[in-house]
């Protein structure tokens, strides 16, 4: 762990990387919050990257040692959560003037957690989201990131079910931030 941490902007060719991290950071973190077989449900049917995000210029990646370690963005269409796989219809594009930014898929390598690297990411998407028109965020929390999102000014809307294809549930905290 030498290496500077150093944020970008992801492409394409980092997905095999964040699919990596993905599966690090839900497996490793997940742990007391989620049972083995919702974790491992998740990561085949909602856990993923959401290729949309890349090609909207909104995902993020920060690299050190020649790894991604975290990653994370946000999306002006209407997708909440969910990687390519969950998607089931178009993804439209939301109205700053009505609608919420979406905070999307932060995920952070167990090794490098408690450094403030999803502050980091949160304050690029943030920005970037203000700079879209948007006065409001909205995110669906998993329950181990409920406590991140409390510390940058969320609140729970509401708790919330997504059903994964065995009828399991994972329970997720719909939560919202007013941008300042």
């Amino acid at each position: 762990m030498g290496e500077t941490p150093h944020l970008r902007p992801a492409v394409e060719s980092d997905i095999p990387g964040i699919t990596a991290l993905i599966d690090s950071s839900v497996r490793g973190l997940a742990a007391g919050y989620y049972t083995p077989a919702q974790v491992d449900e998740s990561l085949v049917h909602l856990f993923g990257v959401d290729s949309q995000l890349i090609c909207d210029g909104t995902y993020f990646v920060i690299e050190a040692d020649g790894a991604i370690i975290a990653s994370g963005g946000w999306g002006r269409r209407s997708t909440l959560h969910g990687g390519d796989q969950a998607k089931t219809e178009a993804d439209a594009l939301l109205d700053p003037t009505v609608d919420a930014a979406r905070i999307r898929a932060f995920y952070v390598a167990p090794a490098w957690t408690r450094r403030g690297l999803a502050r980091q990411l949160y304050t690029v998407c943030e920005t970037a989201a203000v700079a879209a028109g948007f006065t409001r965020l909205q995110l669906g929390a998993t329950l181990s990131g409920v406590p991140l999102y409390e510390s940058l000014g969320f609140h729970a809307v509401e708790p919330h079910d997504v059903l994964m294809p065995s009828g399991t549930p994972l329970p997720i905290v719909l939560m919202e931030r007013v941008i300042p």
